[in-house]
């Protein structure tokens, strides 16, 4: 074991200030348990402590520092809410500071008339500007040769009330630091990259990261740190791309038969795009490779890759082999259902639909069709995954929404296969921002239908509040009036179904104020209903038995009904804007323009402002996609916060897509021509996935 290893995987409790009882605390509220987990705790932020301004030109907002001294304090109120105000004083003018805890601590400690540098936020409080609870330091000599960048900490509450708020992570990692010198710290690029790219050492890098001198270094430090986290992400996925072609044959669909030039010539009632014929020769060509495809299809809410889907069936179909649609919900499931057997009428194609709820001799029925091959196409939900669902030769099996399966269910469907595992194709309509593809599924070929058929009219979306309601209530009559069909949609409250159901309710009966029978029919759907009693409330209004659906977010994917011209959306200010744009998808589909009206409360966020403007603004979801990047993060925008999906430590994926570029370029590169990585120069590379646990299980899995 190196000196570097021994000495960053020395336990946190070991370093001076820490002890059994904070070392406790760091591992439950951060995960830092090592010498070496601690040093790879990096600032949020810095602040430049080098500029004093002067009380007199501050206001309000301004986070800045004055030199000077405290000329009075008074203590109030009574205990368990006392409040300290002292009154702080330059050549320029005076400015309270209060304290509304650690009032003894301040009163023992602070002295009047003596020199001191206090830094926090200006706010104010009736008339007077204020500071609350500033950072304070008797100034003199160390305070003017200090340098400008002060490192800011993540802390918590816990943390704070036993000295570790972020002046005392400061004071940890400063001590931490001075135990290591330069040959203590390996490198982990080869020279050649870092010369290449201009990059600090990684000892240096690393104290730079904690104390920079100023904000050139500052940046270049965190640009190094950046590249890192991407590149070595990147050639895991990279690694796992190169082996999964080396290991996982896959059956060679090698003829485009019969079946797929009568459809196409026949059934195919409209001219694919431009885009969907590019996808389709990028998927005829894995088909025929015989290594098995991996493929991530994303387009946008009607961009036709449902089409897409039913020609790889066919596909399959004319090379002999059978084919599978996962889906997560029954109704979209049944709805792909429909719309497929209907596709395929004259092609003597046996389809079949299997859910959890499909039982006793009509299940047993598909089971044995599937066993001896009798039915060529199988679309469901996650009942397909089931051990007695075993087939005569699958091929192909396409994932629908595939965010909302885990890595465990599509093992199963790999293991579905007899011979050899089937083709996968993923399949999204929720569109991925590209930073995002590329760091969560580098290791897939992803294709893009990045086009709408001709003759779609774009949705127009218009925000309106509760004032407006009687505006939107005419509008809808008057849509109502033409033949067409409304959607009202309340938000999910995932916590509580008692209070979505309550919502629910209650808007419901609002609308029978102004939508009474027997003129206007209105279908109700939410979480609580039994599959069937979903069904039938689908079903009246895709036969447009009722004019109006009230649902929660139970219809966001998948429900395709082209009458249906305008989405109301209840405290729009409440979903995502993924979500909003799922939803908006549900209209839009037939010949009539269509409409999204998004409801809001008076008190709207800022964030929720930026959503409800950013809908107003365009109709594009990949536009829509990088804009909630930018708000959420990645792991909220795909829904794979809980399955394993990168967590970078410095990276902004919606800012740092050039270094992610260059980082996936270079770790491509260095395995076109180094695979394991084996030669000398790349023993940086090599050593430091070795050293590093976290990284080398990955490694190790996938090679």
């Amino acid at each position: 074991m190196s000196y570097e290893s021994s000495l960053l995987e020395s336990p946190i409790e070991y370093l001076k200030g820490v002890g059994p009882f904070r070392s406790e605390m760091l591992k439950k509220e951060f995960g830092i348990e090592t010498f070496g987990d601690l040093l790879m705790n990096f600032p949020f932020r810095y602040v430049d402590r080098s500029v004093f301004h002067k009380i007199r030109n501050s206001k309000e907002g301004d986070t800045i520092q004055f030199i000077g001294q405290f000329v009075s304090m008074e203590e109030s109120g009574f205990k368990g809410r006392k409040r300290l105000t002292a009154v702080f004083q330059d050549d320029t003018g005076k400015i309270d500071v209060i304290w509304f805890r650690s009032t003894d601590w301040v009163l023992q400690t602070i002295k009047l008339k003596v020199p001191y540098v206090i830094y926090g936020k200006v706010t104010r409080y009736q008339r007077h500007i204020n500071l609350a609870h500033p950072d304070i330091e008797a100034y003199g000599e160390k305070t003017k040769s200090r340098s400008g960048m002060i490192p800011v900490y993540s802390s918590t509450d816990k943390l704070s009330s036993k000295g570790l708020d972020s002046r005392g992570i400061r004071k940890l990692i400063q001590a931490l630091l001075a135990k290591f010198r330069i040959s203590d710290i390996n490198e982990n690029l080869p020279p050649y990259l870092i010369e290449k790219l201009r990059f600090q050492g990684r000892y240096e890098t690393l104290r730079n990261m904690h104390l920079p001198g100023d904000e050139a270094i500052r940046q270049k430090a965190w640009s190094r740190i950046k590249f890192e986290e991407l590149f070595f992400s990147q050639l895991q996925l990279i690694a796992a791309k190169i082996q999964r072609k080396k290991r996982l044959k896959g059956h060679p669909f090698e003829q485009v038969g019969s079946l797929f030039h009568k459809f196409y010539d026949e059934n195919l009632e409209f001219e694919l795009t431009g885009a969907q014929k590019r996808v389709m020769k990028e998927i005829r060509g894995d088909l025929g490779s015989g290594i098995q495809m991996n493929r991530l299809l994303q387009g946008d809410v009607g961009s036709g890759k449902t089409v897409i889907a039913i020609m790889c069936m066919l596909i399959a179909a004319d090379n002999g082999f059978q084919c599978c649609l996962l889906a997560p919900t029954e109704i979209l499931a049944k709805q792909h259902f429909n719309s497929i057997e209907e596709s395929l009428l004259n092609l003597g194609m046996h389809c079949a639909f299997l859910s959890g709820s499909i039982k006793g001799q009509k299940r047993k029925a598909i089971l044995k069709g599937l066993g001896n091959g009798h039915i060529h196409i199988i679309i469901g939900t996650h009942a397909i995954l089931e051990d007695p669902v075993i087939f005569q030769n699958l091929g192909l099996a396409i994932i629908d929404e595939q965010h909302r399966f885990g890595v465990a269910q599509r093992a199963r469907l790999w293991a579905k296969g007899k011979t050899l595992p089937p083709h996968i194709l993923v399949m999204t309509a929720t569109p991925i921002p590209r930073t995002l593809a590329m760091t969560l599924y580098g290791d897939l070929e992803v294709s893009t239908i990045d086009e709408l058929p001709p003759g779609r009219k774009p949705v127009k979306t218009i925000s309106r509040k509760e004032a407006g309601r009687t505006q939107v209530n005419n509008f809808m009559r008057a849509e109502i009036a033409k033949g067409r069909q409304v959607y009202i949609i309340f938000p999910l409250i995932e916590e509580s179904e008692k209070l979505d159901l309550e919502n629910l309710q209650e808007g419901y009966e609002r609308l029978l104020q102004w939508f009474r029978q027997p003129d206007y029919q209105i279908s109700v759907v939410h979480g609580r209903m039994k599959s069937h009693e979903k069904e039938y409330e689908m079903q009246r209004f895709v036969q447009r038995k009722t004019h109006i659906m009230v649902a929660t977010t139970v219809i966001e994917v998948g429900v395709n009904i082209p009458n249906a011209s305008v989405m109301v959306i209840e405290n729009s200010e409440r979903f995502g804007l993924s979500q909003l744009h799922q939803l908006r998808g549900r209209v839009g589909r037939g010949a009539d323009q269509s409409y999204c009206i998004l409801m809001s409360g008076l008190k709207v966020s800022e964030d929720g402002l930026t959503r409800i403007k950013t809908m107003c603004s365009t109709n594009d979801g990949f536009e829509i996609a990088e804009a909630d990047l930018r708000l959420r993060g990645p792991g909220d925008v795909t829904g794979t916060r809980q399955s394993g999906a990168v967590e970078f430590k410095t990276v902004n994926l919606s800012l740092d897509y050039k270094i992610l570029q260059t980082a996936r370029d270079i770790a491509q590169r260095i395995l076109d021509n180094d695979p394991e990585p084996e030669k000398p120069v790349h023993r940086p590379i090599r050593e430091y996935l070795a050293r590093s646990a976290h990284l080398v299980r990955e490694w190790h899995r996938i090679s």
